[in-house]
């Protein structure tokens, strides 16, 4: 097996594990364990050091990761890339049991934007996060669960009973996603059927869950496809393919100088304005922290303490690492004429004079430069003028610390489908343009 496919096929089941952003953490936090990173508390005292490895988690949604050089932070500065660990799906909403025409379904809410009719006729499942009562009324006890077998389905009405289904029917987020779980009879009971349904994979009393963040997610695995094996099709490659690619780079790589950190933000694809999305003071609070710790036997007043970290970033770089729109081979009109990447044609930088990537012409150098001293070939993507397009975390982090910075991602379809899909030399790319990065 060629690396290329050996990397996608990590990526795939790293997906496979990480059904939710809560999993996709748990699942960033084994592999950092293994290569040795130790975990820090935000509520500890930190006792950071030269040629360490470390980690802090945020809500259990959100990670940053990294990993100290040699020099001073305030010379040498971060290396930085930012990912996000939540792809668009649907929230299952408090007593969420609809009993109807002998179905038991469940009431949802959607989260972000998801493809809707992609989203039917698939077989689902149950992840997420459980708190539980614990001893201390302040701090609950929480759980992970994934249900983890197909449990759930969104059926499409018949094209008999929906003649012009075809020509493209409105789902009503309300009414037309609703999945069913079960049927009911009359030995069935419908109270708290969830609730014991989760609590059962818990090995817990249904008493002890006092309340839940749980999603669906499609139970299919990935997979590698194409003559050429050139594809990868799967949930959530957005951004969990930055995510992987991002964390597997920091995890293997020693910094020649100053400090690698890779942030994992939540909430991404509702905005970022949470406490653990990049629209919140998390990451500048923590790299002020690394720089206070490792600057601690040297300073005496706090104003030097700031100065130091001020320097730091003046002397540091962001890249913003999301997904990238690839031509469509159906739809190419829907593109700009002249920037048309292509998927396994490397990674793309985002570009938008509005700023809604953060790229600019001395940011987009730097990483041109990366990838082209190592031979990663390298793309460009703008919006067609008279269309809006989306926008990253890249220009919300930067309204929070100031860091020169480039928005990038790797070229797929089907953005926010339930089923998307990317290239396999792109991710190997793309892990080498980030690991170039980390030992610059």
């Amino acid at each position: 097996m060629n690396e290329d496919i050996k990397l996608a096929n990590d990526l795939i089941k790293f997906i496979y594990d990480s059904p939710t952003s809560f999993h996709a953490v748990e699942q960033v936090k084994v592999i950092l364990n293994t290569k040795g990173f130790k975990e820090l508390h935000q509520s500890d005292k930190w006792e950071i050091k030269n040629n360490s490895k470390y980690y802090v988690t945020v809500n259990d949604s959100a990670i940053i990761a990294f990993v100290t050089g040699e020099g001073s932070a305030e010379q040498e500065g971060f290396k930085i890339i930012g990912a996000h660990t939540d792809s668009p799906s649907f929230s299952i909403k408090p007593d969420p049991e609809i009993v109807q025409n002998s179905y038991l379904k469940l009431n949802t809410e959607v989260y972000g934007g998801p493809i809707l009719n992609t989203w039917l006729d698939r077989p689902l499942s149950l992840a997420g996060r459980v708190s539980l009562r614990s001893g201390n009324t302040m701090r609950p006890k929480t759980k992970l669960v994934n249900i983890n077998k197909p449990l759930l389905i969104v059926p499409n009405l018949a094209i008999h009973l929906n003649p012009k289904v075809n020509g493209g029917i409105e789902l009503n987020k309300q009414k037309d996603t609703l999945p069913i779980i079960n049927l009911v009879n009359e030995k069935f009971e419908s109270d708290n059927y969830l609730l014991k349904l989760v609590a059962n994979k818990l090995n817990v009393s249904p008493y002890d869950i006092l309340d839940f963040d749980l999603f669906l997610y499609p139970y299919e695995k990935g997979c590698i496809l194409g003559a050429e094996e050139e594809f990868i099709s799967s949930p959530r490659i957005d951004d969990l393919a930055m995510i992987h690619a991002g964390i597997t780079a920091l995890s293997t790589t020693i910094p020649t100088s100053g400090i690698n950190v890779m942030a994992c933000f939540d909430h991404e694809e509702i905005g970022s304005t949470t406490g653990q999305g990049a629209d919140s003071p998390i990451l500048d609070h923590i790299l002020e922290r690394i720089v206070m710790s490792l600057n601690k036997n040297k300073i005496t007043l706090a104003s030097k303490s700031r100065e130091d970290y001020f320097r730091a970033l003046a002397n540091s770089f962001f890249i913003s690492a999301d997904m990238a729109h690839a031509i469509h081979p159906n739809m190419p009109e829907k593109h700009d004429p002249t920037n048309k990447p292509k998927i396994n044609g490397g990674p793309v930088i985002k570009i938008n004079a509005n700023r809604k990537y953060i790229t600019d012409s001395v940011s987009a150098a730097v990483y041109e430069s990366i990838c082209k001293d190592n031979s990663i070939p390298v793309q460009k993507f703008v919006n067609r003028s008279d269309m809006r397009g989306g926008s990253t975390l890249g220009p919300i982090n930067v309204s929070h610390i100031n860091l020169r910075s480039v928005d990038i991602g790797n070229p797929m379809l089907a953005m926010h489908s339930i089923r998307e899909l990317a290239g396999v030399k792109d991710q190997m790319y793309i892990y080498k343009s980030f690991k170039a990065f980390y030992r610059l």
